[in-house]
C-alpha cells in the first residue's frame, strides 16, 4: 500500500439522496436542530456485521470494536497498524519528498559549521511546533538559532523582507521557512541574495515556487511522496530525521549523542491535531505517538500549560485541539505572537508557568473579544443565507482579524456554507480568514480568486484560508465565490449526524467506551464513534460551570434501570438545552459520544450529547 493510500481519508458518508434511500436511524428525520440521522455507510448491512464479526474473532478484540472498523472500511489485515500505528511501519523514506535531501544536506552542513540560521515561521500551532521543534534540534547540534513568528496586525502572514533582513543582519546565513513561504516568491528571491534559503511548508501552491535552495512541501506539484495531508511540523520533523541520517552517515555522532527524534513527536502530535490534518495513516502514527510522549510531561512549556488548561490525563487528540491549541494560538491572535514559540521552547519550570499563566488570561480575552463579534456576524449571516448565496462573504469595523477565523469556523457549523469573514482595517483593506465544509475547496477558490486580481493576498487549505482585499472589492470578490463553489447553495442547512451504533442507556458503560476508545486518536478523517440512545428521560438536570453554561444531566431509560452522567456545553445558546431540563417532554432519543473519565481515582461514563429528537 502506498502512503498516499495510508495517507487518504476514510470514505465519506453517504450524500443525502443515497441517505434518503435507507431508514434514519430511530426514525430521526429532523432532530431538535433540524438534523436527520443516517447510518454510518453500510450501518445496516449484513455484510458489515460479518465483517465485523471475522474482524473480532480473527484479532480477538470486542465485537462492537470489530463493528466499528468495519465501519471504517479497514480490513483484517489493516486492523493492527490502524489499532497500533507505527512510524516503523508507515513513515516513508524523507527523500521521496522532492527538495528534501538538498534541504537536508544544508542544514548538515549548517550544523558541521556551526552556524547562525534564522527561523521564520508562522502564528499558528503548526508554524510554533514547526519553529520549536527545528530550533531544539538545530541548538543541540550546536548551531546559533534566530526565530521571528511575524505579528498577525503590523506584518501580515508569510516572510516579509524586513525580518528576514533583520536575521541576516544578525549573521544567519541559512534561514528557514516553516508552515509558510512557498506563495512568498517576490520577498524570498529578493533575501536570496544575501544567503541561502529553505522552505518546509504543506500550504497549496499558487503558481511559480520561489527560487530558492530547496522548497520541501508535499502539496508541490511535483513531490511524489503522495503525503498530501501532513502538516508543517510533519514535514519539519522529517527533514530533521533526513539531516540525522547525513550526520550519522559522515559520523558527527561518533563524539556527542544523537539525537533523540521521538521526543518531539508531542509536537507535531499537537500541530498535527490544530492543524486540522486527516488521522488516518502517517497522521495517526504522528498522533498516537507523540501523546504518549505528551503524556511523560517531559516538555516544560507543554506541561506547564497543560496545568494551566487544567487537561485531565489521559490526554487524547481532543486536549490537543480543545485545550492546548486555542491557547497556543492565542498568542498570536491579539497578543505576542511570540508567546507560543517561547513557552514551547522554555525549560525553566517557573517562567513556564508564568507564560502558561498568560496565554490562559490571553485565550479568555480572546473568547470575549470574539463573542462580541460573532453576534453581528451572525445577523449579517442569517440575511445573506436568506439571500440564497452559496458562500457567506462577512466584514465589519472594529473587528478584530486574530478573531476572525474562529467566527467563521463558529458561522459555518451554524449555516453548512462556506465562510469568509473579515476585518476591515483603517488602511481601507479587508485582513480576513475563511473555513470550509467538506467537499467544498475554498483554498482552490482563494486562490482562483487572487490570480482573477480580486484579492492582494490569500492562500490556504481546501478547508481553511487566509485572505486580503480593498474593502470596496468584497461585492465583486462574494460574486466570485458564489459561482466557483455554486454546488455550496444546494447543501442541507445542517449536517446529517452519522450514527455507527444504537445503544440502551443500560449498556452505555464503562466497558463499552473503553473499548471504543481504541480506534482512537479521533479527529478528521477518523470521526469518533457517534452513537444514538433511545427513548431516554432526563432524571435531574443542573446548570454549572462559567455562567451556567454547561448542563449536566443525569439519563435513564424507560425501564429505570443504570442511569448515565451526560453534558452539553454552550447550553447558553444550545437549542438542545430547553428541550434537555423540560420536565414534561416525552421520551427522547439523544446522539453524542460516550467517554470514560477518570477523576480522584474513579473512572466513569460520560455521554457528551450532540443532538436531540422528540421519540415517536
Amino acid at each position: 500500500m502506498s502512503a498516499a493510500d495510508l495517507l487518504s481519508p476514510f470514505p465519506a458518508s453517504p450524500a443525502p439522496q443515497e441517505a434518503e434511500q435507507t431508514p434514519a436511524v430511530l426514525g430521526v428525520t429532523r432532530s431538535v436542530t433540524g438534523r436527520r440521522w443516517n447510518w454510518r455507510e453500510g450501518g445496516q448491512a449484513s455484510h458489515t456485521d460479518r465483517m465485523g464479526t471475522a474482524i473480532a474473532q480473527q484479532t480477538g478484540l470486542p465485537e462492537i470494536v470489530g463493528r466499528m472498523l468495519a465501519l471504517r472500511h479497514i480490513a483484517p489485515e489493516r486492523v493492527a497498524t490502524y489499532l497500533t500505528p507505527t512510524l516503523r511501519a508507515l513513515m516513508p523514506d524523507p527523500s521521496t519528498f522532492t527538495d528534501m535531501d538538498a534541504a537536508a544536506i544544508r542544514l548538515a552542513t549548517a550544523i558541521r559549521n556551526g552556524e547562525t540560521v534564522g527561523l521564520f515561521g508562522d502564528y499558528d500551532v503548526d508554524g510554533a511546533c514547526s519553529t520549536a521543534l527545528l530550533t531544539d534540534f538545530l541548538r543541540r547540534q550546536g548551531c546559533t538559532v534566530l526565530t521571528h513568528i511575524p505579528d498577525r496586525m503590523t506584518e501580515g502572514y508569510g516572510p516579509n523582507i524586513p525580518a528576514i533582513e533583520a536575521m541576516q543582519d544578525q549573521g544567519a546565513s541559512l534561514i528557514v521557512c516553516l508552515d509558510c513561504g512557498t506563495a512568498a516568491v517576490d520577498v524570498l528571491e529578493h533575501a536570496s541574495g544575501r544567503g541561502d534559503i529553505i522552505v518546509l511548508d504543506h500550504h497549496q501552491v499558487q503558481g511559480a515556487l520561489p527560487r530558492v535552495l530547496a522548497t520541501v512541501n508535499p502539496n508541490r506539484p511535483d513531490c511524489p511522496s503522495g503525503l498530501h495531508g501532513i502538516c508543517a511540523a510533519a514535514v519539519t520533523f522529517m527533514t530533521v530525521v533526513a539531516t540525522v541520517r547525513i550526520l550519522r552517515r559522515e559520523g558527527w555522532f561518533e563524539s556527542r549523542p544523537e539525537p533523540q527524534l521521538m521526543d518531539s513527536l508531542d509536537l507535531v502530535a499537537l500541530a498535527t491535531v490544530c492543524d486540522v490534518m486527516p488521522l488516518s495513516g502517517l497522521n495517526r502514527a504522528f498522533v498516537a505517538q507523540g501523546l504518549k510522549v505528551m503524556a511523560r510531561r517531559q516538555r516544560t512549556g507543554i506541561a506547564a500549560l497543560l496545568e494551566a488548561a487544567g487537561a485531565r490525563d489521559p490526554l487524547s487528540a481532543f486536549t490537543c485541539g480543545f485545550a492546548l491549541g486555542p491557547r497556543i494560538n492565542a498568542g498570536g491572535r491579539i497578543a505576542d505572537s511570540g508567546l507560543g514559540l517561547r513557552l514551547l521552547l522554555c525549560e525553566d519550570a517557573a517562567e513556564a508557568q508564568a507564560l502558561a499563566e498568560k496565554l490562559n488570561s490571553v485565550n479568555h480575552n480572546r473568547q470575549s473579544v470574539e463573542s462580541g463579534i460573532l453576534d453581528r456576524a451572525m445577523e449579517l449571516a442569517v440575511a445573506q443565507r436568506a439571500q440564497g448565496h452559496a458562500v457567506l462573504v462577512l466584514s465589519g469595523r472594529d473587528w478584530h482579524p486574530g478573531v476572525v477565523g474562529i467566527v467563521a469556523g463558529r458561522i459555518k457549523e451554524k449555516f453548512n456554507r462556506p465562510v469568509l469573514v473579515g476585518a476591515e482595517m483603517e488602511d481601507g483593506s479587508v485582513k480576513g480568514s475563511a473555513r470550509s465544509v467538506p467537499g467544498q475547496d475554498l483554498g482552490g477558490a482563494i486562490i482562483a480568486a487572487r490570480q482573477a486580481g480580486l484579492l492582494s493576498s490569500g492562500g490556504g487549505h481546501a478547508m481553511a484560508a487566509g485572505f486580503g482585499l480593498p474593502a470596496d472589492g468584497i461585492p465583486a470578490l462574494h460574486e466570485f465565490l458564489d459561482h466557483h463553489l455554486a454546488t455550496a447553495a444546494s447543501l442541507p442547512d445542517a449536517v446529517d449526524l452519522t450514527i455507527d451504533a444504537v445503544v440502551n442507556v443500560a449498556a452505555a458503560d464503562v466497558a463499552l467506551a473503553t473499548d471504543m476508545d481504541r480506534l482512537a486518536p479521533f479527529g478528521a478523517g477518523n470521526d469518533e464513534p457517534l452513537i444514538a440512545l433511545p427513548r431516554v428521560r432526563v432524571a435531574y438536570a443542573e446548570r454549572i460551570g462559567r455562567e451556567g453554561n454547561t448542563l449536566r444531566l443525569t439519563l435513564q431509560g424507560e425501564g429505570r434501570g443504570p442511569r448515565l452522567k451526560a453534558l452539553v456545553f454552550r447550553a447558553n445558546e444550545s437549542p438542545l438545552a430547553p428541550v434537555l431540563e423540560d420536565r414534561d417532554m416525552p421520551p427522547l432519543h439523544l446522539a453524542g459520544w460516550l467517554r470514560a473519565e477518570s477523576w480522584n481515582g474513579r473512572t466513569s461514563a460520560t455521554f457528551f450529547i450532540r443532538d436531540v429528537a422528540i421519540a415517536e
